[in-house]
């Protein structure tokens, strides 16, 4: 079969899901025997989103390969079954790197380097590169109609269609029908606004998903088509659901799926959503509810942590039980110390990030879960930094610190190891505190080994594991017979025994730090097991009273 190209683009505003929504139809796709690929294009003229400010973009998801990316390829993995990389995520900076390069090697030949055709046909190509070995790909245009730096690859899309041919194309655009609460109706003027701004880049929606805060009645849908120039069963309601796993089942009951196969000229198997049927199931009937505490610094914008609070979610599903989440900022505990948000809190967890904003915040938050014996998890700084916590109050090196924060610390429990054995490249990497803040990170899977009868163990089940980094300092092994001596157990290392990867405290009801992201690889069908075992001790500790 002939792969076939879906784009999803966005009207009105930002927000409105595309992320979501392309992740919905790639299982929808999947759930009819069908092999897909997903591709995220980026209009920012950062090269990827690896130096980017949580609150400018959201979290940076990390691939297998060590691609920094967009959040939106954390939905995609958590919503289908395929493995993304580097070639899933395409910036506006990474398009034009490529042709500047191409250029200064000679490669046009002297001619003159133009957006069209010399950019689109580099976006062109990126889309062509994933085609090998897929049925579908399914490609979403980030930004929404209007924005100027969008314009490039919607007029690479727009061309698309006459290079592979009108019926292996589907356009879909996710747009906004409001409901006007003072007037009691739902309005279409935005929807139509936005089609007819696509239209005037030369691109005609085959389908549209409204996004809305109820179903859309048959007459709404009629006029949205009349005017909007689709077929009245392409006008796809996108109501806003309790959970986002119930997505791809709305979809497909408001015949979604049938209608792309239908475009596409596709045969198919029959659509099997069990799975999602018995997720949202699940979730929406829990037999019993933890508390969990994040401590972080990015806590007023949710999606820094997008992929930990679904991961935190799906440790929810293993245990069937409800997660409810406190978001507490660790610069307020190092203003007013442990408050009620903290000690209420059946399970701690410390997640990572960068800078020193907040960092004496956490440690004291992760001294209280260890001498209180609340259930703790630290993730990647969140690690480092029960190290420093242990290494201070534990083994009474008062002044002991990461070299990241406290370059002058006699004790630089964490530090920027010189030299360290990438797996993926099978070569030694340097780094040196001048050197760029991306190129010396430790970045994607690498491989750990455990020890047996720890925490990790009994939640892998398996000796031999491969997680997603993405960091630059380490923990410092000189310090690793002390911390050993004064009850800390290293229970992960790298096949070399050179790397920490992870730690914990027998001697504590569940405490364990990880160096690696274990979010980045949970599934709603496949909670990981960092996260389901965390979440079972806090349970265990409520039902136990603390």
């Amino acid at each position: 079969m002939k792969t076939k190209f879906i784009f999803i683009t966005g009207g009105v505003l930002s927000s409105l899901g595309k992320g979501l929504a392309s992740s919905s139809i790639g299982a929808l796709m999947e759930s009819r025997g069908l092999t897909i690929t997903l591709l995220k294009f980026d209009p920012y003229i950062n090269v990827d989103p690896g130096t980017m400010n949580p609150f400018q973009h959201g979290e940076v998801f990390v691939t297998d390969d060590g691609a920094e990316t967009d959040l939106d390829l954390g939905h995609y993995e958590r919503y289908t079954h395929t493995k993304l990389s580097q070639k899933n995520n395409c910036t506006t900076g990474r398009i034009y790197h490529s042709v500047i390069t191409k250029e200064r090697r000679g490669d046009y030949l002297g001619g003159t380097v133009q957006v069209i055709p010399h950019i689109t046909d580099e976006i062109k190509r990126t889309i062509m590169e994933l085609a090998d070995d897929v049925d579908v790909v399914i490609t979403e245009v980030g930004g929404t109609v209007g924005d100027i730096e969008s314009l490039p690859f919607l007029e690479a899309i727009r061309q698309f269609k006459v290079d592979v041919g009108r019926e292996n194309v589907c356009y879909i655009h996710l747009t906004l029908v409001p409901y006007i609460k003072t007037a009691g109706e739902l309005k279409t003027k935005p929807t139509q606004h936005s089609v007819k701004g696509l239209s005037e880049i030369g691109i005609q929606p085959d389908i549209l998903l409204c996004r809305t805060d109820r179903l859309l009645p048959p007459e709404i849908k009629a006029k949205i088509a009349l005017f909007c120039n689709v077929e009245q069963d392409a006008v796809i309601t996108a109501k806003d659901v309790e959970t986002i796993y119930e997505v791809p089942i709305v979809f497909h009951q408001e015949g979604l799926d049938e209608k792309i196969i239908e475009l596409l000229h596709m045969w198919t198997k029959a659509p099997n959503l069990s799975m999602w049927e018995e997720i949202v199931q699940k979730i929406k009937n829990p037999l019993d509810e933890v508390y969990i505490a994040v401590v972080g610094k990015y806590v007023n914008l949710r999606d820094s942590y997008k992929s930990l609070n679904e991961a935190l979610a799906h440790g929810g599903l293993a245990n069937e039980c409800l997660v409810n989440l406190e978001h507490v900022d660790s610069e307020e505990i190092e203003r007013n110390g442990i408050g009620d948000d903290i000690s209420r809190a059946d399970g701690i967890l410390v997640p990572g990030g960068f800078g020193q904003r907040g960092i004496e915040g956490k440690i004291e938050v992760i001294r209280y879960a260890r001498e209180h014996r609340v259930p703790f998890f630290g993730i990647c700084l969140g690690m480092q930094l029960a190290v420093t916590e242990y290494v201070r109050n534990v083994a009474g090196l008062e002044r002991a610190h990461s070299a990241e924060f406290d370059p002058d610390t006699p004790d630089p429990v964490i530090y920027l190891m010189k030299e360290w054995t990438n797996y993926q490249k099978e070569t030694v990497e340097q780094r040196h505190e001048g050197s760029d803040k991306g190129g010396t990170m430790r970045l994607g899977a690498y491989p750990c080994h455990l020890l047996e009868g720890s925490f990790a163990y009994e939640a892998y089940k398996e000796e031999d594991i491969s997680e997603r980094h993405r960091h630059r300092y380490e923990f410092n092994t000189r310090y690793r017979e002390l911390l050993t001596n004064k009850g800390m157990r290293i229970s992960g290392l790298s096949p070399d025994n050179e790397l920490v990867e992870i730690i914990e405290i027998p001697d504590h009801p569940w405490f364990l730090g990880c160096q690696f992201h274990p979010e980045f690889k949970s599934r709603p069908w496949s909670p990981h097991p960092l996260f389901r075992e965390f979440i079972g001790a806090s349970l265990n500790a409520k039902r136990s009273g603390g």
